[in-house]
This record gives structure tokens, C-alpha cells and sequence, in this order.
């Protein structure tokens, strides 16, 4: 088992930073537009890919909303007065379900399935346009 140790001044936060919600949008906004452009055909694929798109936009637009919510009655939800800087959210520690995390070490944790499939989905993309260009 291992033992993180905590310093009695280092920040602990339960909240992502709103860069990685972002970073995030930025990457589902990737996949859609590559799995459309890449593998954008005619017939039945079209609207496959409408559905895709549609279920790839109710689940940025839900997050979204609550997040405008959320920052619009700071009151009800305790919003901090000053912001967190990037940089100090990853130096410092993240709480999670189970333990405290490095702030870095979630980020990756949070954006590596994504991102993986983004650039995974682009990659196959690029590969099948150039063997399909060659053959």
C-alpha cells in the first residue's frame, strides 16, 4: 500500500480547474470533427454520425449549463472570491474518492481517455484517407 504524505500548508482542492473543463470541450470537439471529416461518407454513416454529434453535444452543453449556473449564484455555491492559478492547482493535491492525488496526476487521469481517443480516431483517420489515396 502506498503512503502519500501531505504537508500541513499544501493546498487541497475537490474541484477541477475550469482549464481542464477546457481542455476537455476542446478535445470532444476534436473527435467529432475528425470522426466527421476523416469518415464522412454519404447514406446511413451521415446520420450516424448526426447521432454521435447530438449525444456528443447534450454531453458538453449539460456540464456547461451547470457550470453558468453555478458561477452565476456564487452565494448558494460558495464560489471562492479570487480564482485558482492554473499552474498552483497542479502543484498542489486533489481530493478524490478514494485518496489524495497530485493535481497533475488527475489532470492526466482526466483527460488521457479522451484524449486517447481523439488523437487514437484522428490517427486511424489520417491512415485509412492515405491507403485509401495509394491503393
Amino acid at each position: 500500500m502506498m503512503r502519500y504524505i501531505i504537508g500541513h500548508n499544501q493546498t487541497v482542492f475537490d474541484g477541477l480547474h475550469p482549464t481542464l473543463y477546457k481542455a476537455l470541450f476542446g478535445l470532444a470537439i476534436w473527435f467529432v470533427l475528425s470522426a466527421w471529416t476523416l469518415f464522412g461518407g454519404s447514406g446511413y454513416l451521415s446520420l450516424t454520425f448526426a447521432i454521435i454529434t447530438l449525444f456528443f453535444l447534450i454531453a458538453i452543453l449539460i456540464p456547461v449549463a451547470l457550470w453558468h449556473t453555478w458561477r452565476r449564484h456564487p452565494e448558494v455555491s460558495g464560489l471562492p472570491d479570487q480564482a485558482v492559478a492554473f499552474r498552483d492547482w497542479m502543484t498542489g493535491t486533489f481530493e478524490a474518492w478514494q485518496r489524495h492525488v497530485r493535481g497533475s496526476e488527475a489532470a492526466v487521469q482526466v483527460l488521457l481517455p479522451i484524449a486517447a481517443v481523439a488523437f487514437g480516431l484522428t490517427a486511424i483517420g489520417i491512415v485509412l484517407r492515405i491507403t485509401a489515396a495509394t491503393a
